[in-house]
């Protein structure tokens, strides 16, 4: 007896029309289009969710920097000061004192400098 797929192609294509779903034009229709935008979205999600760490990171530093150069230094003369005085406080920690309590911030800036 042959086998016929129209139940499992059915399924499959109903699951990536749903992945679809949300998608402007005949990405939400058309299977052959849908697969395509769904499988570069998927590889898009998986590299940006490492491209995101980068990216906070980098806002980190132009955040401390900032904050820095307000207190009469720099960034890297700052993270220098701050391992010299074996002050462990990460970069994240770091910058959201910069913005929103500039105070603490200045005293580790102050005993960083020393």
């Amino acid at each position: 007896m042959r086998v016929k797929k129209s139940v499992t192609a059915r399924n499959r294509h109903k699951k990536v029309l749903a992945q679809a779903k949300g998608m402007q034009h005949n990405r939400t229709r058309s299977f052959r289009l849908a697969k395509q935008a769904v499988t570069r979205a998927l590889e898009y999600s998986y590299r940006d969710r490492r491209n995101r760490k980068r990216d906070l990171r980098a806002l980190w530093i132009t955040r401390i920097n900032a904050a820095a150069r307000l207190e009469g230094t720099t960034y890297g003369k700052l993270i220098a000061g701050l391992k010299a005085a074996n002050i462990e406080v990460d970069r994240k920690a770091l910058a959201e004192l910069a913005v929103s309590e500039p105070q603490a911030f200045k005293a580790i800036v102050k005993a960083a400098t020393k």
